[in-house]
């Protein structure tokens, strides 16, 4: 039997979608997907990695859209009422809300889940590394490396800036033998890059089961056996440490967890931090440098920052 959601539709601004999206976090959202209406391309993902908040900001006729999908329970409306109030709220700490309007729909599970597929395609995100659906066929070149994906509900198709810059840090710093430990894994993509590119051991860890399962499926799909995905946090379920730890996750939750990253991570190993807005680069650069990190990189594509640092 197909499930129906409660679509949730938010248009606001790009200055505004880091502070929505944190909003969202703050209710029992189950997934997020952000579309252009002109069908150019179309976007999803799924909470419960920290990854869910990185996503491209796609700019509508009135403004940034975001859509938030929930399961019908006697919460709901509360839910409404804290996101309509806290949008409200923002112009109260200097962000711009644009519309700040919010809207209900009830959509179908198989068109939320399958329409994006069509826009989809294989996608080179670094130097070698190609992002390829497993429903699409590519000619590989001989220099390349293919991550085959199914992202399901789970972030991560490759084609955001800020795993692209993930995926480009990765090629840069991998070297074998290297362990590499990936926060809020989601489909998978960067830690199935780390271990095509040969890293000695990959541990992907995320809150959310579905990404669990959908990355547990796509390392399937690709067949490498240097892999592990592990469902829960990265302090409680992950032992050892790491020569590289990389996450791709908003700017308040990298500078939550940079102390305990410090943890995971041996001398002179690598901290590639991305999915931050450019207006948040150098809170996150201070946190990084307050820990002992020394930054390599600071790279930018379009309104996004990823951070290489080294203990």
């Amino acid at each position: 039997m197909e499930k129906e959601w409660l679509e949730v539709s938010i248009i606001t601004t790009s200055e505004a979608v880091e502070a929505v999206n944190g909003i969202l976090y703050n209710t029992d959202v189950k997934g997020v997907s952000i579309e252009d209406p002109n069908d150019i391309e179309f976007k999803k993902k799924h909470p419960g990695d920290w990854d869910y908040f990185d996503e491209t900001l796609l700019k509508v006729k009135d403004g940034t859209t975001i859509k938030a999908y929930y399961k019908e329970d006697e919460n709901f409306n509360e839910y409404i009422e804290y996101i309509k109030k806290s949008i409200d709220n923002l112009g109260e700490f200097g962000i711009d809300k644009g519309a700040g309007v919010v809207t209900v729909n009830t959509v179908n599970e198989a068109d939320w889940e399958n329409n994006w597929k069509k826009y989809y395609k294989p996608t080179k995100v670094g130097a070698r590394v190609v992002v390829k659906p497993i429903w699409e066929d590519y000619e590989k070149e001989d220099y390349e490396l293919i991550v085959e994906l199914d992202p399901g509900m789970a972030f991560g198709t490759g084609t955001h800036e800020t795993t692209r810059m993930c995926v480009q840090a990765l090629e840069k710093y991998i070297k074998n033998d290297l362990t590499v430990f990936d926060i809020g894994t989601g489909s998978g993509i960067l830690a199935i890059t780390a271990a095509k590119l040969n890293a000695k051991k990959v541990i992907g860890v995320d809150l959310d089961i579905v990404a669990v399962d959908s990355a547990k499926q796509n390392v399937k799909y690709n067949d490498i056996n240097n892999i592990e995905i592990i469902h829960g946090n990265l302090m409680e379920v992950v032992h050892g440490k790491a020569n590289i730890v990389v996450a791709n996750i908003i700017a308040d939750i990298i500078m939550l967890l940079t102390p305990d990253v410090l943890k995971f991570l041996e001398k002179g190993g690598y901290f590639i931090s991305s999915g931050i807005i450019k207006d948040r680069a150098e809170e996150v650069i201070a946190t990084l440098k307050k820990n002992r990190f020394d930054i390599l990189e600071v790279n930018n594509q379009g309104e996004w920052i990823c951070i290489v640092a080294q203990l």
